[in-house]
């Protein structure tokens, strides 16, 4: 995958001299013995790391660990001791002030915690206020802040003032402005810890249907274990400056780096952050290539889903994109109404679910479907077969595993 952010060798220090702190700590010291001896403190060390593009890349850890240092030296709203932060190849910590002005207008966004609407704004005018500041035409900005009022569920709200909006309100509203300028790249810091937890739980739900549809890279700073889970491709958790460790929820679940990651997610029911990509078995299922498998005919095809048993198969293209679903019915149907074409073939009922879908919505799927359905990458790429025994049989393995 494209990363969308590389950042290299990156220390953050506090203080009047920050030479002699990163003098210390390449010697060996540590950011408490560095606070006592010099009274500057090490807000982050040595980060190295890449966020790729379109994924949801979660930065957790206690208070005071760095995490919201980190997210703002992404975008230079804190200057960097040293190092190298690259946003599509430029290096942000490098960019003269026009420079980055110039890029957080019309490709960085970011949303706070504490919603930060103008008060004596409608939530339109706030909605188009990046899209002002930028020099867009007021028609144009005002239809393009009404668009993603709609699409965050207050429409109806555009030419109220934020005082009459609930907290969950004000932060959709938030949300939008972000939207507007159409960013690649958005930056979230806590921004749904204000919220109760059903509030909480809905704009977790709007942020991941949104990211369905657009695909923008987000780094989201959270302290909730659950929500880190629930939203992020990635998680990276930091421990005094430092980044301790990076992978997927269910990638550090399983193989903690070290005691404080460990005990971080002791006692996490493993099953309630699966998702069809944890769950998906790419040898379920036979996979025929679009251009090649089809040549000669059905007959093959047919012949080869007798043989292994099965009545499905899933059809990809030469990317290993998937194309569709093949049973051996609807190829006989073909044969029978004199067709060799694949697309008459196809089954329109049995759509691919994306590898992101939580297991409780998998589930919905299934128990409807009860077929095994295709799961698919963002791009389209085939991943593996999921069906109501390769569901029980993972979820009662990560069970045995975990009793």
């Amino acid at each position: 995958m494209q990363a969308k952010i590389v950042v290299k060798d990156l220390y953050k220090i506090f203080g009047p001299k920050p030479d002699v702190a990163m003098q210390m700590l390449r010697s060996g010291k540590d950011k408490d013995r560095i606070v006592r001896e010099t009274g500057m403190v090490v807000g982050v060390q040595n980060a190295n790391f890449h966020i790729n593009a379109g994924e949801i890349f979660v930065i957790m850890g206690l208070s005071g660990s760095g995490k919201s240092t980190l997210i703002r030296l992404l975008n230079r709203l804190i200057e960097p001791s040293s190092g190298q932060v690259l946003v599509d190849g430029q290096d942000v910590a490098s960019m003269d002030p026009r420079e980055l002005i110039k890029l957080r207008r019309r490709d960085m966004a970011m949303v706070f915690q504490s919603f930060a609407l103008l008060p004596h704004l409608t939530v339109l005018a706030n909605a188009a206020f990046g899209l002002e500041v930028s020099g867009v035409p007021r028609k144009e900005r005002e239809a393009r802040a009404m668009k993603v009022l709609e699409q965050v569920g207050l429409g109806a709200y555009a030419n109220r003032y934020p005082r009459e909006l609930s907290g969950g309100m004000q932060q959709r509203a938030g949300l939008a402005r972000a939207l507007a300028v159409d960013p690649s790249l958005m930056l979230m810091d806590e921004a749904f810890s204000a919220l109760d937890p059903l509030k909480r739980t809905e704009m977790q739900d709007l942020l991941l249907d949104l990211q369905r549809e657009h695909q923008r890279t987000i780094i989201f700073v959270s302290h909730d274990l659950d929500e880190a889970c629930r939203i992020g491709n990635r998680i990276a958790i930091m421990e005094g400056g430092r980044i301790v460790q990076i992978g997927t929820p269910d990638e550090i679940i399983r193989n903690p780096a070290d005691e404080y990651v460990r005990a971080f997610f002791n006692g996490v029911d493993v099953n309630k952050y699966l998702s069809a990509k944890d769950i998906a078995d790419a040898d379920a299922v036979p996979v025929f290539k679009a251009h090649g498998d089809f040549a000669d005919g059905f007959h093959g095809a047919i012949e080869r889903l007798r043989a292994a048993r099965r009545n499905y198969g899933f059809v990809v293209d030469g990317e290993h994109k998937l194309v569709g679903t093949v049973s051996i019915d609807s190829m006989i149907r073909s044969l029978e109404s004199g067709s060799t074409e694949l697309s008459h073939a196809l089954l329109t009922d049995l759509p691919p679910v994306n590898g992101n879908l939580n297991l409780r919505e998998l589930i919905c799927r299934i128990v409807k479907m009860p077929y095994p359905l295709p799961v698919i990458e963002s791009q389209g790429h085939y991943i593996g077969a999921v069906t109501q025994t390769i569901l029980l049989k993972k979820m009662a393995k990560e069970e045995l595993s975990h009793a």
